[in-house]
């Protein structure tokens, strides 16, 4: 879809302050002084079989975009894609998790569209707002900042190993925990400690929106593949090859521009381009900073949150990523 994007001229407009030629998560436009607006739409079919969990989850991936630029999302659309032969039963779940995972978050649906379609499809757009200048892009990373990520990965594997009824239920129930749970915590934490840049983990994968970051910044990334929090169980579900196409086609395009230690095999490889859905905040702030962001992350019941890796100098010779053991 970025390529597609990158074909087409958008009309210039000074107030416009982020779009997507930078690959972040939203747009802002300027209003005024005080007030930007930012703006994201995300939506897809059916992870869980419960349907209010699939709203729930739908709802918080969404507004992931907005915590990611240290916004705050005030209100936000319904956009449904329901067949004509599915109990509408199902439909008022699904709504009514969205609708609760809202005022969880402090967010007004104010309406919404719906088309019928051959398989459900929800999600959200959503419009928040932030002072000019105070929004978190992708493309202020420095060189040596600490790169910390807020969530386990693995929820693609366990989703594709779900639906292929290769999963026990704990672990399943653990990744729908994971991605129910708001990053509103963790972006205003990140915002009270001052960070350098940020980006959400969804859909192009842990290295695919690390990858963008490096690119919009202009910089390189050392990862340290056994600081990467996992959720639990995905290590066995590797080796069955329960993987969702999304995350070997992220594979496919970023073995380019990733320099690959010795001792990561090929499951290694796959597990950190892995298709997330409502994955944490990937975050890169100064190092003297770092261990006051985790300890406050800690605080607030984010355990999982980890330094992965440091942010280093792009060279002509360099790779933009180098993941090591």
């Amino acid at each position: 879809m970025v390529q597609v994007l990158q074909q087409i001229n958008n009309e210039f407009d000074e107030n416009l302050i982020v779009s997507n030629s930078s690959f972040d998560d939203a747009s802002v436009y300027k209003l005024n002084d005080d007030i930007a607006l930012v703006t994201t739409i995300d939506f897809f079919p059916p992870i869980v079989d419960d349907p209010y969990n699939y709203g729930q989850i739908a709802a918080a991936n969404a507004f992931s975009d907005i915590y990611a630029m240290g916004a705050t999302p005030i209100s936000a659309l319904n956009i449904v894609g329901f067949p004509n032969d599915i109990s509408e039963n199902i439909l008022v779940e699904i709504l009514r998790g969205g609708s609760d995972k809202a005022k969880e978050a402090g967010v007004v649906i104010s309406g919404g569209h719906t088309i019928k379609d051959k398989e459900p499809k929800y999600g959200l757009s959503v419009t928040g707002i932030i002072k000019p200048g105070e929004e978190i892009t992708n493309s202020n990373a420095k060189i040596n900042d600490d790169i910390i990520l807020t969530k386990p990965i693995g929820t693609g594997i366990i989703t594709a190993a779900h639906i292929n009824k290769s999963v026990n239920q704990p672990i399943l129930n653990s990744a729908i925990d994971s991605m129910k749970k708001l990053n509103k915590d963790a972006s205003s934490i990140m915002k009270t400690v001052g960070v350098n840049a940020c980006t959400d983990i969804t859909g192009f994968g842990l290295l695919g929106h690390l990858y963008n970051l490096c690119k919009s910044s202009n910089v390189a990334a050392n990862i340290n593949f056994n600081s990467v929090p996992f959720l639990n169980g995905v290590f066995d579900l590797v080796k069955t090859n329960s993987f969702p196409g999304g995350s070997k086609s992220n594979f496919e395009f970023l073995n380019d521009f990733v320099k690959w230690g010795n001792i990561i095999d090929d499951h290694g490889k796959l597990l950190l381009c892995d298709a997330q859905t409502s994955g944490g905040l990937l975050i890169t702030l100064d190092k003297s900073r770092s261990q006051e962001l985790i300890n406050k992350l800690n605080s607030l019941g984010i355990h999982n949150a980890a330094i992965i890796g440091e942010v280093s100098t792009l060279t002509n010779d360099s790779k933009y990523i180098s993941v090591e053991g």
